[in-house]
């Protein structure tokens, strides 16, 4: 495979590719945060069927910024479905998954482009599990669900992630518009790096901040979504043609 050499800095456009659902306490202030990165950006927010005010709110952001173009979804999908609505209509060199919350730091984007920059990497995740500047100490056993199902794909992968559920995700353009997500749900994250371990690319991992939110400050991943990334893993593995969705 091709791979991509390095980007000159000044010169790069992020597409930053924000899923959207029922995130009205946090969506002004992502925003917010996601357009003090000092990169040229374009900022695509998919509203994922919220049913509180978040079309509103992201309507009054992208009237107010040119960079923001906003797309929505009638009813609630997934956050795969947002993903790939989103993916669409990136126009950048390197696009960047960015939850809607605030558990992860847009102030670590040069940390997680530096790599791809630099040439030596085709994907870069952002790992909550090595040691970022900071990260909350609460929710011990979602971590060990997450760990679980990292390291669950990649035994199946023969990739050597310490995070593959995160939220912040980096690609060269051409690896995203191949991803071809067709999971609705979390599901993604595992979809997601099942195909990028089948592309023979350069996969590195850099450590980020977290702020993780617990579960009454909107959380919405569940033991159940455990289960579907589960059967995600091994379908993405041993089945992946066979199942359109």
């Amino acid at each position: 495979m091709h791979h991509n050499g390095p980007l000159k800095t000044p010169s790069i456009k992020l597409s930053i590719v924000i899923p959207v659902y029922n995130e009205e306490a946090t969506i002004v202030e992502c925003v917010k945060r996601v357009m003090q990165s000092a990169y040229d950006k374009e900022i695509i927010i998919v509203n994922d069927g919220s049913s509180d005010r978040s079309q509103e709110l992201i309507e009054t952001l992208s009237s107010k910024h040119k960079e923001i173009l906003s797309f929505s979804h009638s009813k609630n999908r997934g956050k795969g479905a947002a993903i790939a609505t989103g993916l669409q209509h990136v126009t950048g060199d390197i696009v960047i998954f960015q939850d809607a919350d605030l558990e992860y730091n847009p102030e670590d984007y040069a940390n997680l482009l530096a790599p791809i920059e630099l040439g030596k990497a085709d994907v870069v995740y952002g790992s909550r599990f090595r040691g970022g500047s900071y990260s909350r100490a609460h929710l011990f056993w979602h971590m060990v669900g997450n760990r679980f199902l990292t390291t669950l794909s990649n035994m199946l992968t023969n990739l050597n992630l310490t995070d593959m559920e995160t939220g912040y995700k980096a690609f060269h353009i051409n690896t995203a518009k191949a991803l071809n997500i067709k999971s609705l749900s979390f599901a993604v994250e595992p979809e997601i790096t099942a195909k990028i371990s089948r592309m023979n690319l350069r996969i590195y991992e850099v450590p980020i901040s977290y702020e993780g939110r617990n579960y009454n400050e909107g959380k919405k991943i569940g033991w159940k979504d455990g289960l579907i990334a589960i059967w995600a893993i091994f379908r993405w593995k041993f089945f992946p043609e066979k199942f359109g969705n």
